[in-house]
């Protein structure tokens, strides 16, 4: 079973979203477990205190590699710690099918001006990132980490191939949906939808994840082209020698 513990200064915000749709019929039918772990559990002082100034001056505060380490200790068992933060790795589709196949993941929530940087290397903490911009803390980012991880598990989608035609999985944004009615305020569903023709409609639907991608994203188009081109390794190291 996959098995995802939070550390966070507020266990109170989960389950939160994953409580509902695909993931909370999924938790409660056992498929995966969540178990969120207040932080401040592992402060040192009376006072119960996580964070400190930071060390050279500057605003906010930041939080303790002791106190974390703490944390991470009390349920480190070989699962991928994962800390959320905008210095990380953007998360990819790819990365998220690695963590979602294994056993579980611990994800380490930040606030206000981040982590102490020496837990990454003390604890080979991960730092991921799920995008360019900035939340209040790392929560919000653990819970888009965790559904997408989820919905991957074996008998969460229904049906094994619903997640195979979805943006990212091949590289490319996923191609236009259309359905019923086959008119609406004067658009129609393009005809080739229509026709039957399964071989026509996928390469329909190849075409316009291939042109939706260019517009859209072309940094997403310019790795896939990339992809394409680059020559097996057997043929390149045959071309060396």
């Amino acid at each position: 079973m996959f098995a995802a513990t939070v550390l966070t200064l507020y266990p109170e915000m989960f389950p939160g979203p994953l409580g509902a749709s695909l993931a909370g019929r999924a938790l409660g039918a056992g498929k995966w477990s969540l178990d969120a772990v207040n932080i401040r559990d592992f402060a040192i002082d009376r006072h119960r205190t996580v964070d400190d100034t930071p060390a050279g001056g500057g605003a906010g505060m930041v939080l303790r590699a002791d106190v974390l380490a703490a944390a991470i200790d009390s349920v480190a068992d070989g699962r991928p710690i994962l800390a959320m933060t905008p210095r990380g790795k953007p998360l990819t589709q790819q990365r998220i099918r690695e963590i979602s196949a294994g056993p579980g993941a611990i994800v380490l929530c930040g606030r206000f001006e981040g982590f102490d940087e020496r837990i990454f290397d003390g604890r080979n903490v991960e730092e991921v990132s799920i995008g360019d911009y900035i939340l209040s803390g790392g929560e919000m980012g653990a819970l888009v980490l965790l559904d997408a991880c989820i919905r991957l598990l074996p008998g969460v989608m229904g049906a094994p191939s619903s997640g195979e035609d979805e943006s990212f999985e091949t590289g490319l944004l996923e191609y236009p949906h259309y359905t019923r009615p086959v008119e609406w305020e004067g658009r129609t569903i393009p005809e080739v939808l229509r026709s039957g023709d399964h071989a026509k409609i996928a390469a329909w639907r190849k075409t316009q994840a291939e042109i939706d991608t260019r517009l859209r994203r072309p940094d997403l188009w310019e790795r896939h082209e990339g992809a394409r081109v680059q020559p097996p390794s057997g043929a390149r190291q045959k071309k060396d020698e």
